[in-house]
C-alpha cells in the first residue's frame, strides 16, 4: 500500500511558477511510476505528466509541455512537478498517483490504483 500527499497548490499570477511535491509513505516508491493528474470543474481528469520507477524517463502532456517539468527523489520518497509560466488554464485540482512499474509510462488515470487527496492550483489572469 502507497499513500500519498500532495502539497505546494496555491493562487498565482498567469506567467508564474509553483512548485508542487508528492509525499509517499507506506511500502517504497522505487518500483513504481508516478504520475501527476489535473481536473478542472465540470471537466474530467487528465494527465499531466509521468515519470517511471527510477527517474530515467518522462511523459508530458502536449498543453504542458515545456513549461512543466516532473522529478522524483526515491530516497526521500517524494515526487515534484515544478511548473513555469502558468496559464488560467492550468487552474485545477492537481493529483500525485502511483502505480507499480511497467513497461512504458501510462497516461490514463485508470491504470493507477494510488492517488492522493489533490491541491488546488489557480492561475489568475
Amino acid at each position: 500500500q502507497v499513500q500519498l500527499a500532495e502539497s505546494g497548490g496555491g493562487l498565482v499570477q498567469a506567467g508564474g511558477s509553483l512548485r508542487l511535491s508528492c509525499a509517499a509513505s507506506g511500502r517504497t516508491l522505487s518500483n513504481h511510476d508516478m504520475g501527476w493528474f489535473r481536473q478542472a470543474p465540470g471537466k474530467e481528469r487528465e494527465f499531466v505528466a509521468a515519470i517511471n520507477w527510477i527517474g530515467g524517463s518522462t511523459l508530458y502532456a502536449d498543453s504542458v509541455k515545456g513549461r512543466f517539468t516532473i522529478s522524483r527523489d526515491n530516497a526521500k520518497k517524494m515526487v515534484y512537478l515544478q511548473m513555469y509560466s502558468l496559464k488560467p488554464e492550468d487552474t485545477a485540482v492537481y493529483y500525485c498517483a502511483a502505480r507499480r512499474h511497467t513497461l512504458g509510462l501510462v497516461t490514463n488515470h485508470n491504470n493507477y490504483p494510488y492517488w492522493g487527496q489533490g491541491t488546488q492550483v489557480t492561475v489568475s489572469s
